[in-house]
């Protein structure tokens, strides 16, 4: 009987955890594999030292570590993070194409289409950040 409770709790957890998955964002899972792998292999290694297979343990961290040097480098480099808007980052032409504008629209012209691609493109209605941070960004260029 105890055992068809844990087995009921494991997958209850697993639901969950696969539920939270599905929500999560493509950068967090990826980060979430990175550490459980790094985790996962830097316990393996050392189980592998204390059982006296040193040789094995080495070639282990060889194959693991370009995994997390890699990983360590695209967070230095803020590989994949969405752009700042900000005064200067978008030339005036490439604002109005982002935004599907005319040269020398008005500011009217400007906030209605604003508004109407964000409408689609917000995070919060399951767009993209890095689209929403380009609307965004051409609006403050011409603005």
């Amino acid at each position: 009987m105890i055992m068809l409770v844990l087995g009921a709790g494991a997958l209850l957890v697993m639901m969950g955890a696969l539920g939270m998955f599905s929500r999560a964002q493509v950068a967090t899972v990826k980060s979430f594999g990175v550490w459980t792998a790094g985790i996962g292999g830097l316990l393996l290694a050392g189980m592998l030292f204390l059982t006296g297979r040193g040789a094995v343990a080495v070639s282990a961290l060889v194959v693991l570590g370009p995994l997390l040097w890699s990983w360590r480098g695209e967070r230095a480099g803020k590989a994949g993070e969405a752009p700042r808007a900000g005064k200067g980052g978008m030339s005036r032409e490439d604002a109005y194409a982002v935004l599907g504008l005319k040269q020398g629209a008005s500011r009217a012209e400007v906030v209605e289409a604003h508004r109407r691609l964000m409408r689609a493109a917000h995070p919060d209605q399951g767009g993209s950040d890095w689209l929403a941070a380009r609307i965004n960004q051409a609006r403050d260029a011409l603005v």
